[in-house]
Formats: C-alpha cells, structure tokens, sequence
C-alpha cells in the first residue's frame, strides 16, 4: 500500500468519478483505475461499486475511507514537521453529523490559543465506526449520546443531559407548543437511517414510527437529510435538543413524556495526548 494508491483511492471516493479524480491528479484515466484496482487487490475487497453510468463506495470502500484519509493527513503532517523542524500536534475529534460539528469552533478557539501548534482535524464519520476509530486510536474523542452498553477501553464524560424535542419548521402546526408529549405527535415523521445515529435516538424515532400510518413515513440516510426536509415543511424528526447544536431556522419543542439523553465525549482511559484533557475540559465549561 502506498500514497498513490491512497490519494486515488480518495479522489474517487471525493468525486465518486473516476475522470474528474484523475484530473485533479493529473494522472490520465486508466493510471487511476489501476491503482484502485492495484488498492483492491492488495487489501482483498472490493472498494468501488462500478457500473458504465454509476461509481459508489461498497461498505468496505466507505469504512476504508478514514482511514485512508488518515494515513494520507499522518503522511503529510511528517513531512511538514520534517521540513519546518516544528512539532506539530495532530488532534482529531470523531463527530456523527454537522449538529455536533457546531460545537467546535469555540472549543477549537481556545485550544488553538493554548497548543499554538495544534493541528484539529474533524472525522465526520457514520455512526457504527465513529467509536471505533476512538478505541483503535484513529481519533482521539468523539461526541455521542450514551448507550447502555458501552465499549470497555472508553470513558464517557456526560456533557449535559438532553430532552428529546419534536424538531419542525416553525410554520408546523408542532411548533406552537412549548412542549409536547408522545400522543400529541402527528402529521408526517422523518426517520434517518440507524447506521447514522445512535441506537436510543433511533428507537425513539421507530416508536413513533410504527404509530404512523405509510404515508406519513419518510427516510432519510442522514440526520442533515431529515432537517433539511423539516426545514421544507414536510413533516417533523426527533432528536436530542442540544442548545449549541441546533440547526438554525428550526423549532425544538421539548416531548417531555420521552426520557431525557446523556450526550457527551468518548475518549480512551489510556489517552495521555497532551491536548485531549484540555479539550474535555473546555467541552464541559462550553456546552451544557
């Protein structure tokens, strides 16, 4: 495996086009094919779904691809410190969607004060891999909500404990309560795909899913997805109503009869990066 295997690899997977990727390689079309054919063979599975009008990740490709941008940035970040003689600090924190993304900016700000040479990096990563990545040191925290099994070589540190809300356009007929319980919840309910969110978020949602008649049913792959059909009054999600994190231009109406989540961040017992602590602390004093 080598870095041009990798940069390929990505490439394709970024554009999902073998010809765009290749002209942001500068390589000719079938240089790229082979290299990704070269990648498949040498890691025994199958990284792309090809058709002639059609190129997707395989579930192998999609899992791979962290870790090929990892090894691509830990590449890079060497030969920057070797050529600057600087000792760069990598930092990387695992997030599920740009909800929890939100709350970064402000943590990164003073963490960017304190470790002049800290070097943050975001994984935005489907849910059944985020936390592995912590446990295999891949990344060094990442927020989530507490389940009820929790991987042995983790720690959770609770950040606050979040009410699960109704979140709907403020035109939803849902939006002018102050608070709502189960029964009250009608109209159409947009699910997302439980390979993206947690297992507590997921069973609330399919509760109230399997209450609803077909047509007032709707999909989504991502949690984005399901806010953006919110925001265009389709019908209404439910999720943990972390303050910092909402989406703008949404209502969260609090289900006060649904329990309340532990939302928080993962990060090894065995941890000693010298920023990681710092990070929790900052994330404790800023989101509650």
């Amino acid at each position: 495996m080598n870095t041009i295997q990798l940069e390929c690899f990505v490439a394709v997977a970024e554009h999902l086009n073998f010809s765009r990727a290749s002209e942001e390689l500068k390589m000719t079309q079938p240089a790229v094919s082979h290299q990704v054919r070269s990648l498949e063979s040498e890691l025994g599975v199958k990284l792309f779904n090809r058709t002639s009008k059609s190129v997707s990740l395989t579930e192998e490709g999609l899992m791979f691809l962290a870790d090929a941008q990892l090894i691509l940035k830990t590449a890079l970040s060497a030969r920057e410190r070797l050529g600057r003689h600087e000792r760069f600090i990598p930092f990387d924190v695992g997030c599920h969607n740009h909800m929890e993304m939100n709350l970064l900016p402000r943590v990164f700000k003073r963490l960017a004060e304190d470790f002049p040479l800290m070097r943050p990096s975001i994984r935005l990563v489907p849910f059944p891999s985020l936390l592995g990545q912590v446990e295999n040191k891949q990344a060094h925290a990442a927020f989530g909500i507490k389940e009820k099994q929790n991987k042995s070589s983790l720690y959770f540190r609770e950040l606050c404990s979040a009410p699960v809300a109704c979140v709907c356009s403020p035109e939803h007929p849902l939006a002018q309560y102050d608070s709502l319980v189960e029964k009250q919840l009608s109209g159409n309910i947009i699910v997302c795909s439980p390979r993206q969110t947690s297992n507590s978020i997921f069973a609330v949602q399919s509760r109230v899913l399997t209450g609803a008649s077909p047509e007032h049913r709707y999909f989504t792959e991502t949690m984005e997805g399901a806010l953006t059909l919110a925001k265009a009054q389709i019908g209404y999600t439910l999720y943990p109503d972390i303050v910092q994190a909402r989406e703008p231009g949404l209502c969260y109406v609090p289900v006060t009869d649904m329990p309340r989540m532990s939302f928080g961040v993962y990060y090894r017992y065995d941890d000693d990066h010298p920023v990681l602590r710092r990070f929790i602390s900052l994330c404790s004093r800023m989101i509650s």
